[in-house]
């Protein structure tokens, strides 16, 4: 997660770290970003959060308190026989999981975990990370056309209109953010809000949640719709289709699905704590703070997890919608919402 691992390491090991040395620890770092994150939001909100609100204890059995509960899951998936149907597209069914994946870990190129801890500084950083997010849905079409099963044809089917529907908001929710700052880099919208200020009060900077609450509520709703968790389950709908596009999986590549599923979780919602809560800044503390490489992957990270409980929260409060519920949300209220907040935002920033 370091801009230049040569630069910022080297001084420490007294060696200058060769490229093949910086790839390999930007791998390990891109590994622990996705499943660290993936992991904790599987233990403290399906696990736990999920357990509370129905009244029981969760799992309590595998560890202190049900904490190595996922390893125990993540041990009974690898042991599992991978099957693949006789008359799948064998090629098309293997390779899903691993697009998807690849979708999440192409998200997480463009967040920032401090002033020089990212992966890639791109100064279309945001543009990256929408363009990106919709890789997932060529896995999802591939799990529906490659299994050979009608529920999971359905299931693709269903899961790429919708996510094609939930795109649009989601990007216009963002475009609010991007005038207001003035830049698609995903660093420099962190130092436009941590530089900025309130009413001529720049104790907190400004956090864009503050001026874009109405971005942020869109987007949080696309995200929601973009992960296909509840009410928002059409494609994986259990009464209806089994696991929608999932259905003729099993073993490791199950697994994949399952990971790719809280791993985008947690990378959007550090996008959405970028874009709308101010990264991995915290007030009082210069953000050009060298601090910040250490300490602003641990403020980010709580962001994440406040972000993601809004996120679960209604996975596990509101029921499914029907289809045309679904797609109405979207074309007739989110998408003239987002763009009338573009309207207000643009004449605001041209007036101030």
């Amino acid at each position: 997660m370091i801009s230049s691992l040569s630069t910022v390491l080297s001084p420490v090991l007294a060696v200058e770290i060769p490229y093949w040395g910086q790839t390999s620890l930007r791998v390990l770092g891109g590994l622990v970003a996705i499943l660290l994150p993936a992991g904790g939001l599987v233990y403290v909100y399906l696990f736990k959060m999920m357990s509370f609100m129905q009244s029981r204890l969760g799992p309590m059995e595998a560890g202190p308190y049900g904490s190595l509960q996922l390893l125990a899951e993540v041990g009974k998936f690898l042991q599992k026989e991978d099957i693949v149907p006789a008359k799948a597209d064998r090629l098309v069914f293997l390779g899903a999981p691993f697009v998807v994946l690849i979708s999440t870990f192409l998200l997480l190129l463009a967040v920032p975990f401090g002033p020089d801890a990212w992966f890639v500084d791109l100064d279309t950083g945001v543009y990256f990370a929408m363009a990106v997010s919709s890789v997932s849905v060529i896995g999802i079409l591939m799990a529906g056309w490659g299994s050979s099963s009608k529920y999971s044809l359905l299931g693709g089917i269903r899961a790429a209109g919708q996510l094609v529907a939930y795109e649009l908001p989601m990007i216009l929710a963002v475009l609010g953010v991007v005038i207001q700052a003035g830049t698609l880099n995903m660093n420099e919208i962190v130092f436009a809000q941590a530089n900025g200020e309130i009413f001529g009060f720049g104790g907190i900077g400004n956090p864009y949640i503050l001026t874009q609450f109405v971005g942020f509520a869109v987007f949080l709703i696309a995200i929601q719709a973009e992960l296909t968790q509840p009410p928002f389950d059409m494609p994986v709908a259990e009464s209806e289709l089994v696991a929608g596009y999932m259905t003729e999986y099993s073993g490791l590549r199950f697994l994949l699905f399952f990971i790719g599923e809280f791993a985008t979780a947690g990378v959007f919602s550090a996008i959405a704590a970028v874009l709308f809560l101010g990264g991995w800044y915290v007030p009082f503390l210069e953000p050009e703070h060298n601090l910040y490489n250490v300490l602003g992957p641990l403020v980010l990270m709580a962001k994440i997890f406040g972000v993601a409980g809004l996120i679960f929260w209604f996975r596990f409060t509101y029921p499914r919608f029907r289809e045309d519920q679904l797609q109405r949300l979207a074309w007739k209220f989110l998408i003239p919402i987002a763009l009338v907040n573009i309207v207000i935002t643009g004449v605001l920033k041209v007036v101030f």
